[in-house]
C-alpha cells in the first residue's frame, strides 16, 4: 500500500498494513517534522508532490526491496499539505520472516525515497522560509 495524504497518518493502521502471518517481523519507521533545523526554530512544514509520479518512484522502490530482501508486505505513507512541529510527516513498514532484513529494507525504502521521490518540503521557521530539495 503506497498512499500520499493530507491527513493525520495512523501508524497502527499502516503497520497492520504491512503485518504478515508469515512475517516474524515488522520494521516501521515514523518521520516527524522536528523542532529546529541548523539551529532556527521551525513554525510548520509545507509538503508538495506530483502525486502520480510520487506513488510511481515510491512503486519502484518497493519492487526493488522486493528483490533484494524476503519481504512479505510493504505499507509507505507521506503527508502532504501543512505539518506543524511534531506531526508525522512519513511511515514506512516492512515485514519479513526475520528481523535483519526488516531493518535492512526499511532504512533502504526510506533513504531511497528521500533521495529520489518528487516530495517538495518548505520549512517556515522563525525569520524565513527555505524549499528544501526533494534530492539532497
Amino acid at each position: 500500500m503506497i498512499t500520499l495524504s493530507d491527513q493525520p497518518l495512523d501508524v497502527n493502521q499502516i503497520t497492520q498494513l504491512a503485518s504478515s502471518p508469515q512475517a516474524g517481523a515488522v520494521n516501521v519507521f515514523v518521520g516527524t517534522v522536528r523542532a529546529n533545523t541548523q539551529a532556527k526554530k521551525v513554525i510548520r512544514l509545507d509538503y508538495e508532490a506530483y502525486e502520480p509520479m510520487a506513488v510511481s518512484e515510491i512503486q519502484k522502490i518497493c519492487d526493488l526491496a522486493k528483490l533484494k530482501w524476503p519481504i512479505q508486505r510493504i505499507a509507505v505513507s507521506h503527508r502532504v499539505g501543512t505539518l506543524t512541529v511534531g506531526e508525522i510527516a512519513v511511515v514506512v513498514a516492512v515485514s519479513t520472516p526475520h528481523r535483519k532484513e526488516s531493518f535492512e529494507a526499511c532504512q533502504f525504502i526510506i533513504d531511497s525515497l528521500k533521495q529520489t521521490v518528487p516530495i517538495w518540503k518548505k520549512e517556515i521557521f522563525e525569520g524565513g522560509e527555505e524549499w528544501i530539495s526533494a534530492h539532497p
